[in-house]
C-alpha cells in the first residue's frame, strides 16, 4: 500500500511475510498464492505491499538459479504484491516448534549473516517495482548478549563495513538503493535505540542503520520521541520501522493479571519481559520466567515482548501497546518530511496466541491482517498522508 505524505514523498506500507511458515522458494510461491493475495482481496486494494521474509534456502535459490528471480518477480505482479523490503532477521526454522535463542544465529560475528544479507540484497534489488529506487532489509542488533565479547564485536562491525561496500557497488551495477537495519530487540546487545547509536557510529555508513520495532521500544520501556530525537541528533538513519504492539500488564502484582500474562507464555517464541524501576530497567528473558515467582519486581507495569494483533487488544485485565505504536506513528511520518518510508506491520505470533484468540483457517487469519493494515492505513490518513491506487 502506498501512501502520499504532504511533503510529495511516497511512503510504503506492508505486511510481513513471516507470519507464513514457508522457508523453500516453492513454499514462499504458495504463499503469495494462499496468503497474501487473499488478504489483498479483503482490502479491495489492486496493490499490496509485503515484506517479504526470505529463509536461507529460499535466498540461496535466488541467487543461485537464473529463472528464479524474474519467476519470482512475474508471480508478484500477476497476484497484485509489491516488495520494497524483505525481513532478514530470521535466517531459517522460524516456522519450527520451538524457535526461542535459535532466531539469533547466525549473529554478525558469523560470516554467513554477512552472506545471507548481501544475498537478500541483490534479490531485493531485482524485485523492486520499475518506479522505486530504494529497498530495505531488517537484521538482527548484532546479537544476542551473551558470548559477545570485544574481538567478535570488531568482528561484526567489520562485516557490516563490508556490506556497506558491497551495497555500494550493487547500485552502481542496478540503480537501486538498498539499506539495511539493525533492529533493536530486548535481550540483544542492541536492546534499546540508544544502544544502536555507538556501534552504528562506528561502522560510519549511512547505509546501515536502525529499524525502529514499535513493539520492541514499548517493550523496553523507551519514549518514542526521546529515542527518535536521539537518533537524528546522533545521524543515524531509520531505514524502516515494523508496527507492532506489545503485551502490557499495568498490575502484575494482582493474581488475576499473573493468570492471564500465563496464557501467554507459550513455548515456539521468546517472549522478554520487563518493567521499569527506580534502579533502571528490569527483565527476564522469558515470560515464564517473569511468572516464576519474583524473579521480576511487580510494583509497577511489565511489557512482553509478544507481538499482539494491532486491532485486537487482549481482554482485561490486560491490554497492549498500541498507544506507544501511534505516538511513534505520529514522529515518524507525522511531521513536514517522513523520518522514514518504509512502514511494515509485523505480526507473526497470530498461531501462538492463547487457543481461543488463533486464527482457525487460513480465511481468518486474512482477515486478522487485513483489519491490522486497515487500522494501520487509517492512522495514516489520520496524519494527513493520502491513500494512493
Amino acid at each position: 500500500m502506498r501512501f502520499r505524505h504532504p511533503d510529495g514523498s511516497t511512503v510504503h506500507l506492508a505486511y510481513c511475510t513471516n507470519v507464513h511458515p514457508a522457508e523453500t522458494l516453492d513454499g514462499v510461491l504458495a504463499m503469495l498464492r494462499d496468503h497474501c493475495e487473499p488478504v489483498r482481496r479483503r482490502l479491495g486494494r489492486d496493490r499490496l505491499g509485503i515484506g517479504l521474509w526470505l529463509a536461507k534456502d529460499a535466498a540461496r535459490a535466488l541467487v543461485t538459479d537464473p529463472a528464479a528471480l524474474p519467476g519470482l518477480r512475474c508471480e508478484l505482479e500477476l497476484r497484485g504484491l509489491e516488495v520494497v523490503t524483505l525481513n532478514g532477521f530470521p535466517y531459517e526454522g522460524f516456522g519450527a516448534e520451538e524457535v526461542k535463542y535459535r532466531v539469533y544465529t547466525p549473529d554478525w560475528a558469523d560470516p554467513e549473516r554477512l552472506e545471507h544479507t548481501a544475498a537478500l540484497a541483490r534479490v531485493l534489488a531485482g524485485l523492486l517495482p520499475e518506479d522505486v529506487t530504494e529497498g530495505s532489509i531488517s537484521t538482527l542488533p548484532l546479537a544476542w548478549r551473551t558470548a559477545y565479547d570485544d574481538e567478535r564485536a570488531e568482528t561484526a562491525r567489520t562485516a557490516l563495513r563490508t556490506l556497506a561496500e558491497r551495497l555500494d557497488a550493487l547500485e552502481e551495477l542496478t540503480g537501486r538503493s538498498i539499506r539495511v537495519a539493525l533492529e533493536p530487540e530486548p535481550g540483544c546487545v542492541v536492546e534499546t535505540t540508544r544502544d544502536a547509536i555507538a556501534p552504528l557510529t562506528a561502522v560510519g555508513h549511512d547505509r546501515i542503520g536502525i529499524c525502529v520495532d514499535t513493539c520492541h521500544l514499548a517493550t523496553s520501556f523507551e519514549d518514542p520521541g526521546t529515542a527518535l530525537d536521539d537518533l537524528a541528533r546522533a545521524g543515524v538513519p531509520v531505514v524502516k520501522s515494523q508496527l507492532s504492539a506489545a503485551l502490557h500488564a499495568e498490575q502484575p502484582h494482582l493474581p488475576e493479571v499473573r493468570e492471564a500474562l500465563a496464557a501467554f507464555a507459550e513455548p515456539r517464541f521468546l517472549h522478554q519481559t520487563r518493567t521499569a524501576t527506580a534502579a533502571g530497567l528490569r527483565g527476564t528473558d522469558d515470560l515464564d520466567e517473569a511468572l516464576a515467582g519474583d524473579a521480576l519486581p511487580d510494583a509497577g507495569p511489565w511489557r512482553s515482548h509478544f507481538h499482539v494483533p494491532l486491532h485486537a487488544a487482549p481482554a482485561a485485565p490486560l491490554t497492549s501497546t498500541l498507544p506507544v505504536l501511534t505516538s511513534a506513528l505520529t514522529r515518524l511520518v507525522g511531521g513536514p518530511h517522513p523520518l522514514t518510508r518504509h512502514l511494515e506491520v509485523e505480526t507473526y505470533t497470530w498461531q501462538a496466541l492463547p487457543p481461543e484468540l488463533r486464527p482457525r483457517g487460513r480465511a481468518q487469519l486474512a482477515d486478522g491482517i487485513a483489519a491490522e493494515l486497515t487500522l494501520a492505513r487509517d492512522l495514516l490518513t489520520d496524519l494527513g498522508l493520502k491513500e494512493l491506487p
